[in-house]
């Protein structure tokens, strides 16, 4: 009984969410992922102090330093134990291995770009459990002293939680992608207690060269949520403490904040490109893929006995040269700082322990800040007294550059420092990296701008094909079972009808789930409702076609339920008919075009097998010139095509080309299929 009304209170919810605006739909959306990604984010850092206490402290017998409001242990202390540090550390990636490729091996290396991955392919799709076993995982592989950031598994985490809050509200593809994204922005800016940074890296993380503008007013009502959570029980104090006292007052000082800029940025591009490097040794290796991190952790406690302050997170460090006099520290160990401390990074993550790169990505920074100024000064003129201005610049221009997140790289630099005296000089610093680093980036899944993303291709292709109502495609459904329908009975009709599946209603006909032909019953009492799911693609009968496209080629289904504002089912649609009615449309479209300008027209045509195409990628193939693929269906399925969609025998390509050069294209791939196909698929489900 209790679960049942858990049940229809869900869907009451799921219901409201549909019909409430805007601004409330999000208000209360961004409320509850705000706080689940708050307290997230303090369940994490609780079991990351834990962890470093007791297996780097209390058995490797090494006490990091740690920023003056996460600990504030703002002292140098030495190894008692200097042969322990190896095979804690070690001990610690193998624990970690074993956790991570046993039970969720999605749960591996350091989370952000498969927060990323799962915003653009599939947002609901991010399982429970690789939440709990990235807080495990990364705790222990950061707490026995492996190089690593929070923000990482802070994002994983948090974006898992997001994909859940989705899938029980049954939120449409959009909102998930856009629940997701928040998600992720708020854990990050809560574990770093820098709410409108976190609202914004959310948004900007996810494209090298855009914004995810739809992210920006929920994110900054989740990210403060999650602020206030996570602070509630940790504290509000920038976790370095306030700057306010440096400020910018000499103009000569900008070439030497161009000249970070240009060091950080080649220090960022080695970061990056040895990172991957060592990710993909690694990943080719013959060795278990749980013994990886085992390997990578010995050998970062082996550097550590020379360099100790790349163990861990390396804030504390930052903090000591910010706050202390820097020439305690050799300029030697200045200068090689940066770079031990991305080899450390690269063995410790890029082996496939669990922890982020983010984070580590601004103490080497920091360190570059930190070996200019003790390079500079004496010489220079104009100099700032403190090498902390330098530190905290150093810190935004190396991530905030190979990360392709400067906007918010800066605003939680600032944040995390109390100081915004510094930002002018950062944009210079910044601004250079940025030119310099080009489009190179440490993220993998990010896209290059919302033109590239699943979620956005259709609507920035041709935008009448996105004002066509769902109703133009919209089918009689084949068959409707009714919630109280006994299973048995009920699974008998959805395969006389030779159906994949059937949509379930209640008596009011309001939409409760999908009953699929391969659903299984636990016992004779079981109905229909029972056995119905909900985590398929639902549409609005005010989405459009792009909408429903997107829908379910995300969802990866074959057909929906399209459903009015109260969830009542109006009827159903199938990829068939949304793609053929598509095709259509830009043929037409193309033909009005090509009429105003003369310049292009829509090319369908099938790969025959003897095209020199087949097995090559798009990027690959000689295309005739000004010819661009839209899309390749291969059987039920339909790409929508990328640089890297490989050419097969039988495709099914949809291109625009000249008109002139049409022959060539067909020439090229096949003849064109019949504009008549195109017509209206009228297939049931």
């Amino acid at each position: 009984m209790p679960q049942r009304s858990l049940s229809r209170f869900i869907r009451a919810v799921s219901a409201h969410l549909l019909t409430a605006s805007y601004m409330r739909k999000w208000l209360a959306l961004g409320v509850l992922i705000g706080a689940v990604g708050g307290l997230g984010a303090v369940v994490f850092v609780h079991a990351l102090d834990l962890a470093t206490t007791v297996i780097l402290g209390f058995v490797g017998g090494f006490t990091p330093p740690s920023p003056l409001y996460e600990g504030g242990v703002l002292e140098i202390s030495t190894f008692l134990r200097p042969w322990a540090i190896p095979l804690v550390v070690a001990a610690g990636g193998l624990v970690s291995g074993l956790i991570v490729y046993r039970f969720a091996p999605e749960a591996s290396g350091h989370g952000t770009d498969a927060a990323i991955a799962a915003v653009h392919q599939n947002p609901k799709g991010i399982r429970p459990k690789t939440s709990l076993v990235k807080i495990i995982a990364s705790a222990i592989t950061i707490g026995s002293g492996g190089s690593g950031g929070r923000e990482g598994p802070t994002a994983q985490i948090s974006a898992g939680l997001a994909s859940y809050v989705s899938r029980i509200f049954n939120l449409s593809q959009d909102d998930a992608r856009i629940a997701v994204t928040i998600g992720m922005g708020a854990g990050i800016g809560a574990i770093f207690r820098t709410p409108l940074g976190g609202a914004v890296v959310g948004a900007e993380i996810l494209y090298r060269r855009d914004f995810e503008t739809a992210a920006i007013v929920p994110g900054l009502a989740a990210s403060i949520v999650g602020f206030v959570v996570f602070g509630t029980i940790e504290g509000f104090n920038p976790i370095f403490g306030s700057y306010t006292g440096l400020v910018f007052d000499q103009p000569i000082q900008l070439i030497y904040y161009a000249l970070i800029g240009v060091v950080a940025a080649l220090v960022g591009l080695l970061y990056n490109t040895s990172f991957w490097a060592v990710h993909d040794f690694f990943k080719k290796s013959s060795l278990p893929a749980w013994l990886r991190p085992a390997i990578g952790g010995f050998l970062v406690g082996c550097l550590a006995l020379i360099f100790p302050q790349v163990l861990g997170t390396g804030y504390g460090w930052v903090q000591l040269m910010m706050r202390s006099d820097i020439h305690d520290f050799p300029l030697w160990l200045i200068l090689l700082l940066p770079f031990a401390k991305i080899l450390a990074t690269n063995l410790s993550i890029g082996s496939g322990g669990s922890g982020g790169i983010f984070g580590p990505g601004m103490v080497i920074g920091a360190l570059v800040g930190a070996a200019m100024w003790r390079l500079l000064e004496g010489i220079a003129p104009g100099m700032p007294l403190s090498p902390a201005p330098f530190i905290i610049v150093g810190m935004m221009a190396c991530f905030g550059s190979i990360g392709h997140i400067p906007i918010a790289t800066m605003l939680m630099v600032a944040e995390m420092t109390g100081n915004l005296s510094l930002l002018a000089p950062a944009m210079v610093a910044v601004g250079v990296a940025t030119l310099i680093v080009g489009d190179r980036h440490i993220y993998r899944s990010q896209l290059a701008s919302r033109e590239d993303a699943p979620a956005h291709r259709f609507r920035f292709g041709l935008t009448p094909v996105g004002a066509m109502p769902i109703t133009s495609v919209m089918n009689r459904p084949a068959l409707v079972i009714a919630a109280d329908e006994p299973a048995g009975s009920a699974l008998a009709q959805v395969a006389a009808a030779g159906l994949s599946g059937a949509p379930v209603t209640n008596a009011d006909g309001a939409f409760l789930g999908i009953l699929s032909a391969g659903a299984e019953p636990t016992s004779d009492r079981q109905v229909a409702a029972d056995l119905a799911s909900s985590q398929g693609a639902v549409i609005t009968i005010d989405s459009t076609l792009d909408t429903a496209i997107e829908q379910l080629a995300l969802s990866r289904a074959t057909w929906a339920p399209v459903v009015d504002t109260n969830r009542r089912l109006l009827g159903t649609t199938t990829s068939g008919s949304l793609l053929r009615r598509y095709t259509h449309l830009v043929h037409t479209s193309m033909r009005r075009l090509d009429a105003l300008a003369g310049r292009g027209v829509l090319f369908e045509g099938r790969v025959a097998a003897d095209s020199e195409a087949v097995g090559k990628t798009v990027a690959e193939v000689a295309w005739p010139p000004d010819t661009h693929v839209l899309s390749v269906r291969r059987g039920d399925d339909t790409l929508f095509a990328t640089g890297k969609t490989t050419v097969m025998r039988g495709d099914e390509l949809v291109a625009v080309t000249r008109p002139e050069t049409s022959d060539e294209l067909a020439r090229l791939i096949g003849p064109p299929i019949d504009a008549g196909r195109a017509e209206e698929d009228q297939a049931l489900v």
